[in-house]
């Protein structure tokens, strides 16, 4: 040992060792900022860090080798040799490590590309024989009435499959447009991505039920399983348990202990109340309109007066007014109160529930903006009900707004992957996450493969109208708006037309679609409606029509004095409110009120955008320009901020569109939102 260190001091090893680190350390650092500037790929920078560390052992050879008393005889030729085995093998890396990089990416979270294919909408997915989807049941009452019965039948067998995680179950909103006993079985369940397919009848008369239900594994059209319940609607509680269990066991899906006691839980055992709640959410499933949500509630109100203990029906009282009183609808009962008092029932009543769960989860999402405690909850609901994607989607709004993009982008595709029938969520999901982060041709991508899907949907064409707007494209978007009917008021709809009426300054077609709203009483303005006349008034003063503008500012300012609760928690309506007091000439109050909203905005990644652009279109009006175009290029690179094309066309910025540096900025090019990882 003695004569080996005296070697080691004699060949200077350990110098050469600290010399070679010190200056490799050096040297990657210089690297690594010349690379973030440059956008380098991450495969060439660890590629030359591997060879970093491999030309490390070859300098302790080459020491070593040439080592004598002490003294260093590399030649240059040795160098040479050295510096061209580092090259290689960074060459070697750069052009392996990505590949191999990017198939585990595709591993990972597939591509809009493979996520859109046509077809077999789950391509990229096996297909797993315990995967199932729930075809909407006949209804074969001879009052067709009833036919909420049959739909609410299936809405709970599908909820109870949707707690036992052995299972994949395809939601309702993906199995929805397809006929009750369809011919074409092979080819539903290859569309959907499953392996089986449950069908069913309700027959509804009077006091008694009779209910069949067959499951058949689509590939080879075989029957696994099939029963008959005949039932009065004093028996019928919990036989959605005992179709989700024997599903189960045809498939051989082992149940824990905790999921058998879900799927054997009965919501209450009193049928008008059971009726009340089926009536409740046939509405709230038939489709995605306030209107329904408002007639939802009042039958959820009517099942739990039947039976207050009825924790299911409280539950989805307190998320449909959840959302309601966030978008300033039926602000007299959907209440912070009530929603808080709904929620907290529900969990009193079942704390372990998932529906309860869900409940407590919107009330803090959407109420108490505490999003932290929100994300908490709903992960427990998903723990409770691992197979309900809707929970996936709540959780992909919910980070997105605390500005997790990546994590929106991968619960967004996590969704499709396991849902792919699901029009609803890929383009709320395009919408809300890839349009914000100007991540155009994704957005495009995954709208096109909804419409494929669900030609007739008036949400896509409503969202790709927004693509076009927002990079300028006019006549392309109102090609997309030609699309949907003209009276739709729906929120993805109504926000792309009012927006685009807007930058073509149409004060004709833009009151147009506002009259309704116009003929309403201050008090019973929604959110949407309130965004719509803010946008009429902006319009009428660009146009010259100084009166008409100011009798709609004073209108609306009246408005906001009758929101009950105040306009800060009506996402539409709190960062609108400066543009009124500016409209009215009020700039101490306009500029309070923009201040306030990104104060109380500043943990909402989309609404403190929103509020700073509101900030900046307030300095505009008021002709501080400096201040104005301060802020824009912050504008210009932060999700739900602004794109050049909207500067130049939005009539807010008209009075300082001659400002040289503004006419600079509006000339950029559209960029993505770089926070977020690439494609």
């Amino acid at each position: 040992m003695t004569g080996l260190l005296q070697r080691l001091r004699e060949r200077k090893l350990v110098q050469w060792a600290l010399a070679y680190l010190a200056g490799a350390w050096v040297l990657l650092q210089v690297i690594g900022l010349i690379g973030q500037q440059f956008d380098w790929p991450p495969g060439l920078l660890r590629g030359i860090t591997v060879a970093a560390g491999v030309g490390f052992f070859i300098v302790l050879v080459l020491a070593w080798y040439h080592g004598e008393r002490g003294e260093q005889r590399v030649s240059g030729t040795e160098l040479l040799i050295v510096a061209l085995l580092l090259v290689i093998g960074g060459g070697l890396l750069l052009r392996f490590g990505p590949e191999k990089e990017k198939g585990t990416e595709a591993i990972k979270s597939d591509t809009p590309k493979q996520q859109a294919t046509s077809g077999s909408l789950i391509a990229s997915v096996p297909v797993s024989d315990k995967s199932i989807a729930v075809l909407p049941f006949a209804n074969l009452s001879d009052d067709k009435a009833n036919a909420f019965f049959a739909n609410g039948i299936q809405d709970e067998i599908l909820t109870k499959l949707s707690k036992i995680g052995a299972l994949r179950v395809i939601s309702r909103t993906s199995t929805q447009r397809y006929a009750s006993a369809p011919e074409n079985l092979a080819e539903i369940a290859r569309q959907l991505g499953v392996a089986n397919i449950l069908e069913g009848s309700v027959q509804k008369a009077g006091n008694t039920v009779h209910i069949n239900v067959q499951l058949i594994g689509a590939a080879k059209d075989e029957h696994l399983w099939a029963e008959s319940y005949n039932r009065t609607l004093d028996d019928i509680f919990g036989v959605e348990g005992e179709v989700a269990q024997a599903v189960a066991d045809a498939l051989k899906a082992t149940l824990t202990g905790t999921e058998r006691q879900a799927v054997r839980a009965k919501g209450t055992e009193n049928p008008k109340a059971l009726e009340a709640y089926l009536h409740g959410r046939a509405l709230d499933n038939a489709q995605y309109t306030y209107a329904g949500s408002i007639r939802a509630i009042d039958n959820y109100f009517d099942a739990v007066r039947e039976d207050p203990r009825f924790a299911q029906a409280w539950a989805a009282a307190a998320v449909a007014m959840s959302n309601l009183y966030l978008n300033g609808v039926d602000i007299e009962r959907s209440t912070p109160e009530a929603i808080r008092h709904a929620a907290d029932t529900a969990l009193t009543l079942q704390p372990a529930l998932a529906e309860s769960l869900l409940a407590q989860g919107a009330y803090l999402y959407r109420v108490e903006r505490n999003f932290p405690a929100a994300v908490d909850a709903y992960q427990r609901a998903l723990a409770q009900q691992p197979g309900d994607v809707d929970i996936i989607a709540e959780l992909m709004f919910i980070v997105r707004r605390m500005g997790r993009w990546d994590e929106a982008i991968a619960l967004y595709r996590k969704a499709i992957e396991l849902d792919p029938g699901n029009v609803s969520i890929r383009v709320q999901g395009a919408c809300e996450v890839f349009l914000r982060l100007r991540r155009f041709e994704e957005t495009r991508t995954y709208l096109e493969a909804a419409l494929k899907i669900a030609p007739d949907d008036t949400a896509a064409p409503g969202c790709l109208a927004q693509v076009d707007m927002l990079l300028g494209r006019l006549d392309a978007a109102q090609r997309w708006l030609a699309r949907i009917p003209e009276d739709s008021f729906e929120p993805n709809e109504a926000e792309a037309r009012m927006r685009i009426l807007t930058l073509l300054r149409d004060e004709a077609a833009l009151a147009r679609f506002m009259r309704d709203a116009e003929s309403r009483d201050d008090a019973a303005l929604s959110g949407d409606a309130i965004e719509g006349l803010v946008r009429l008034a902006v319009v009428q003063r660009a146009n010259g029509h100084a009166e008409s503008a100011r009798k709609t500012f004073e209108r609306l300012a009246r408005a906001f004095g009758k929101i009950r609760g105040g306009i800060d928690h009506v996402t539409e309506v709190g960062p609108l409110s400066p543009l009124v007091y500016a409209g009215l000439g009020d700039w101490d109050k306009a500029l309070d009120a923009a201040h306030h909203q990104i104060a109380i905005t500043t943990k909402d990644a989309n609404e403190t955008a929103v509020a700073k652009i509101t900030l900046a279109q307030v300095h505009a009006l008021h002709g501080d320009r400096d201040a104005a175009i301060a802020m824009l290029p912050e504008l210009l690179s932060i999700p739900s901020g602004v794109t050049p094309a909207l500067l130049a066309l939005d009539p807010s910025w008209d009075p300082i569109r001659d400002d040289p540096r503004f006419i600079a900025l509006t000339k950029q090019p559209t960029t993505e939102y770089k926070g977020a990882s690439p494609r």
